[in-house]
């Protein structure tokens, strides 16, 4: 029984990506790592699919199918995700971030952004100046480009709404946005630049 299953569904301990089909809701429960999208199932973490089939006895006679082998089961950044990041560093040509959120959600583990100097805005990108752009601590919206080098996603912030959305100045002052490039401190009136992102 749980063999047919596997093999009708694909087969068992394919690795799956967060938003793969894994089979459908008439036959297929979603178990861990796994959620129903109308009659789909689909995958919500990276990991190994697997059909687990039915207690004996139980009502419902549908195999669960889970998605295993991966610690995270919180929110996985995906090419095109919209994700909330703390800058960390910030050198010449690129600046890291520590991703907080992806789609509005929550993650359950670390996940490292790098933010490249061509990807900070769409114009004059040869201009762009990093430590004029994002200083550490600043909190940016960004998208994400593509997984790049040593398990780091590439992020870009080259959208209007997307650059800084929160940040501390010098003197520990809060700073307000006054244009897409500079934000002004709430305590001495100080100016900084920033890659700020446009005001909702």
């Amino acid at each position: 029984m749980a063999a047919t299953a596997m093999d009708h569904d694909g087969g068992g301990g394919d690795v799956v990506t967060p938003g793969e089909l894994l089979g459908n809701s008439l036959t297929l429960v979603a178990g861990r790592g796994a959620y129903a999208d109308g009659r789909s199932v689909r995958a919500s973490v990276t990991g190994h699919r697997r059909i687990v089939p039915p207690a004996p006895g139980c009502e419902d006679q549908r195999s669960t199918v889970e998605v295993v082998g991966h610690k995270a089961h919180g929110a996985v950044p995906q090419p095109g995700s919209v994700v909330i990041a703390r800058i960390t560093k910030v050198m010449a040509r690129m600046a890291n971030a520590d991703i907080m959120c992806v789609d509005s959600k929550a993650i359950k583990e670390k996940f490292t952004g790098l933010i490249r100097q061509q990807d900070v805005r769409a114009t004059e990108i040869d201009k762009v100046d990093m430590y004029q752009s994002y200083r550490p601590g600043d909190i940016v919206r960004a998208v994400v480009l593509s997984l790049g080098d040593a398990r780091a996603y590439y992020l870009s912030t080259a959208k209007n709404e997307l650059g800084v959305v929160s940040a501390q100045s010098i003197a520990g002052g809060t700073l307000v946005p006054i244009s897409w490039t500079e934000m002004q401190c709430d305590l001495t009136g100080q100016i900084e630049q920033r890659k700020v992102a446009q005001v909702e």
